[in-house]
């Protein structure tokens, strides 16, 4: 996630995020709650969040 997905995670507050649910509604069109785990640089997850972030600004990576 970054800037891109919303503001919250522009610059260094960036983030990698593996997703395990969507929230079922959409709160605002084009938005939606994502909860996931916080990726570190070797693909562990360190944290659980959930997060709101527009559907445009999110990229998907490849599987480690």
């Amino acid at each position: 996630m970054d800037g891109a997905a919303s503001v919250q995670f522009a610059g260094n507050r960036a983030l990698r995020l593996r997703v395990v649910s969507v929230g079922a509604d959409e709160p605002y069109p084009g938005w939606l709650w994502l909860t996931g785990y916080v990726l570190d640089r070797r693909d562990r997850a360190i944290a659980k969040r959930e997060i709101y972030v527009r559907h445009a600004g999110l990229r998907t990576t490849a599987a480690p």
